[in-house]
């Protein structure tokens, strides 16, 4: 299993060098002018980019370490009450990133005058996020029975000694009821204990499944924010971009923090994920710096190179919000006996959603 992740870590970041070259393949093609009448004065709006890397590594760092260190804080455990209504909270911040934040710009980039109408007059934005759902179950399916095939047939040689053992306990019956009883016993516990371990393995294999997919989402659109940031020579546009983005990556770094504290990876991994996630957006600020001179947002390369990721980017991040992290939850036994519990993951959930909404205004 282990492969299988060192393969998916790789793809992750293949993805992230073609979100690289994607810019310089942007600025070739530049056909549809800027339209608008803002200020630029490049020397302030650096001060502002400069500002803006600074404090969203700092704030997507806190936010994903927040839960990840939170573990060591009894009130914040897993088997907590408030834990739940933490992950509602993220589960409402990565809902709306989804619907409100990546959708409608892809719908923006996807349906703009500067395309053609022939072949975008296709919904290829409502597509687009369709298949990347699909796919998205497509690889969280194929990652768990993957799984359980592997994890079978290492327990099957076990499976088969214990058999074996049971078949002496059955012979010492013929001797000693009393023996017989104790084998049974033990054989008892030991099946117990067994499907446990099934089960605790199963629930760790697709909490790592759902981090690794999850991330993949939230850097695509992370790169591709920075991206825009950082090409944009106007500052009264990036000022309330740098204080809306801060908070935006605040709190998705929560909703990953929380899934990955939960995937029980190794220290190096761990590290490995927030760096990662903390050093997008920064980065993709960068790239959109050193582009800005020959970036055109509105040239149709542009439109469509940020379109499709966008959309595939808002089809992981809708599927992952609504299947594995609120659906998941929200159907737990522990949840659905639980009145006071369900009350308030229900308002985390829409406190979680309602302040990524409010980004919208800004970001």
């Amino acid at each position: 299993m282990t492969n299988f992740f060192i393969i998916f870590s790789g793809l992750k970041h293949k993805l992230l060098l073609v979100l690289l070259v994607v810019p310089v393949l942007v600025s070739a093609e530049c056909s549809c002018d800027l339209g608008n009448g803002e200020k630029r004065n490049k020397r302030e709006a650096l001060k502002f980019k400069l500002t803006a890397i600074a404090s969203i590594l700092v704030a997507s760092g806190i936010g994903v370490c927040i839960p990840i260190l939170g573990k060591r804080v009894s009130a914040l455990r897993p088997e907590n009450n408030i834990f739940f209504m933490i992950k509602a909270f993220a589960g409402g911040v990565i809902l709306a990133t989804g619907f409100i934040h990546v959708l409608p710009d892809a719908f923006e980039n996807l349906t703009s005058p500067c395309l053609k109408e022939n072949p975008w007059g296709f919904p290829f934005t409502g597509f687009i996020a369709m298949m990347s759902a699909i796919g998205t179950l497509m690889v969280d399916t194929f990652a768990t029975s993957y799984y359980k095939r592997s994890h079978f047939n290492k327990a099957l040689p076990v499976t088969r000694d214990e058999e074996q053992i049971g078949e002496h306990a059955g012979h010492v019956h013929v001797h000693s009821h009393a023996t017989h009883g104790h084998a049974h016993g033990s054989a008892f516990l030991d099946s117990s204990a067994h499907d446990t371990s099934d089960s605790s393995s199963s629930e760790l294999i697709r909490n790592r499944v759902i981090s690794q997919v999850l991330e993949l989402g939230i850097v695509v659109h992370s790169v591709i924010i920075g991206i825009a940031l950082g090409a944009c020579q106007s500052p009264s546009t990036i000022k309330p971009l740098v204080a809306a983005l801060t908070f935006h990556q605040f709190f998705e770094g929560m909703g990953l923090g929380g899934c990955i504290s939960q995937a029980k990876f190794k220290s190096k991994a761990v590290t490995i994920m927030a760096l990662f996630f903390s050093l997008t957006t920064p980065f993709g600020i960068g790239i959109g710096i050193g582009i800005s001179n020959v970036y055109n947002e509105n040239s149709p390369t542009a439109l469509i190179v940020e379109g499709v990721f966008n959309s595939a980017s808002a089809g992981i991040l809708i599927y992952m919000a609504l299947v594995d992290l609120l659906a998941e939850d929200f159907m737990n036994p522990r949840m659905q006996t639980n009145g006071r519990l369900q009350l308030g993951a229900y308002i985390s959930l829409l406190l979680g959603a309602g302040c990524m909404s409010l980004l919208a205004k800004w970001a």
